[in-house]
């Protein structure tokens, strides 16, 4: 199982927010490059990155910090938030991202979702976040009356390869994430299915393991010090 460390960006600082609240915004660091070298550093084969900027308004404002991080790192590099067009999936491919995370754009424009994935094939995964069972949009900010068991298999008839789960009431609060949930998404696709929010503990990711999930996102719980991540791909390894 992949352990993405998450850098997401707001204003070109490193910030969390909890339960996607904007008003509720934790600030680690002013660059996002720094912190992509730092969990590089300690082990990191994975970094996701969010332009929560972008995932609000549609606008991809923290774009050339993300870019440069791709740029910039020797591993591969995700990036979602506000991907809406063919021209931002491009831009980002071409500067070295290894893949593009569409999130509302897969609900409201499944034209333009069947066009990215006919193109770029398994560069594009697409983000489920969903509060109760039924997806949101817009930056978390809108909740649909889709429900996300039913979009996953859509997507899959699509040909998305890889979907990002999350369910926002966990995000952000350190509880553990939504177990139940995860493992009846898993088990109802063939997709990858990378695992995030309220991923807090080494018995979590344990858990998630033996669910048989292929990646977990790990955010709030490495910026505030619960969890340590050489300690994590330490016991990874051992366990190999």
């Amino acid at each position: 199982m992949i352990l993405f460390p998450a850098i997401d960006i707001r204003g070109g600082k490193c910030v969390r927010l909890t339960q996607g609240d904007y008003n509720k915004e934790k600030v680690y660091g002013d660059s996002p490059t720094a912190m992509a070298s730092q969990w590089e550093e300690k082990g990191a084969v994975f970094i996701h990155t969010v332009d929560l900027d972008g995932a609000k308004t549609g606008d991809s404002l923290n774009r050339k910090s993300i870019k440069k991080i791709a740029q910039q790192t020797n591993i591969p590099v995700q990036v979602g938030g506000g991907i809406r067009s063919m021209e931002i999936i491009e831009d980002y491919l071409s500067a070295g991202v290894s893949r593009v995370i569409i999130g509302t754009a897969a609900i409201n424009n499944k034209v333009f979702l069947k066009d990215a994935v006919d193109k770029y094939g398994a560069k594009i995964a697409v983000s489920i976040d969903a509060r109760g069972g039924y997806v949101a949009t817009d930056g978390w900010t809108e909740t649909s009356k889709v429900k996300a068991i039913d979009l996953v298999k859509e997507l899959e008839s699509i040909g998305v390869k890889t979907i990002v789960y999350t369910d926002i009431l966990k995000d952000g609060m350190l509880q553990g994430p939504n177990f139940e949930e995860l493992q009846a998404i898993n088990e109802s696709t063939k997709m990858s299915v990378i695992a995030s929010g309220g991923v807090s503990t080494e018995e979590d990711i344990e858990r998630l393991k033996s669910l048989n999930m292929y990646g977990a996102i790990i955010g709030k719980a490495l910026y505030d010090g619960t969890m340590e991540f050489e300690k994590l791909i330490e016991g990874d390894q051992n366990a190999r």
